[in-house]
């Protein structure tokens, strides 16, 4: 698998560009956001890159950074999205402000990415906003913080949900500390939220 390439941009397009490494040419995809950082054409350029193998293809797709990359690999484990869309979303908005409005469930600010809709939005900060919220606490804050921090965003959310389903804030506190008390490990938002949401109904 191909993770690293560097070498002379032989051909520069808004969409892709081929890359001589030692007398081979590769093509390789990118995003507006990395089109916007390269050289011009005959200069070198290295690129972090995702190879993405399917029955008929071999295609790679490249990225002027690892966060770029770590975001689109992360957004390929969403259900029903691929690396064309995934592209799109990366040349629609930047990296940081993508995390953000996955992390705070900002869909108007998802769909107003051409092609992307609501239901995909949703999807989104569904399956990716815990795994969003560890990757921005790893990259601000030292490791024994960023745990705590993410686990309080984790429980805050859980307690917004429930509040959001009915239940009066003491109450789902009360529940949710009760969880929390018995728990040994910390536990994914989802688990979490099923736990608490079992003590209430009893």
């Amino acid at each position: 698998m191909i993770a690293l390439i560097s070498g002379k941009i032989v051909y520069k397009g808004i969409s892709h560009l081929v890359v001589d490494a030692q007398g081979v040419g590769y093509r390789i995809f990118i995003p507006l956001t990395t089109f916007y950082e390269l050289p011009e054409a005959g200069q070198l350029i290295t690129l972090h890159v995702h190879t993405h193998v399917k029955q008929d293809a071999i295609n790679l797709f490249g990225f002027y950074t690892i966060q770029e990359r770590d975001i689109f690999q992360l957004m390929l484990s969403v259900s029903g999205i691929g690396p064309k869309m995934s592209m799109n979303i990366l040349s629609g908005i930047s990296v940081q402000e993508l995390l953000r409005a996955i992390s705070s469930g900002d869909v108007r600010r998802l769909i107003s990415i051409p092609g992307l809709g609501k239901k995909t939005a949703e999807r989104l900060i569904l399956e990716l906003k815990e795994k969003v919220l560890k990757k921005m606490m790893a990259d601000i804050m030292p490791a024994g913080d960023n745990q705590e921090r993410v686990n309080q965003l984790i429980k805050e959310d859980v307690l917004s949900a429930l509040v959001n389903l009915g239940y009066k804030s003491n109450i789902a506190q009360s529940a949710l500390d009760k969880v929390l008390q018995v728990s040994a490990k910390e536990m994914p938002m989802e688990q979490l939220l099923k736990k608490t949401l079992k003590i209430l109904s009893g």
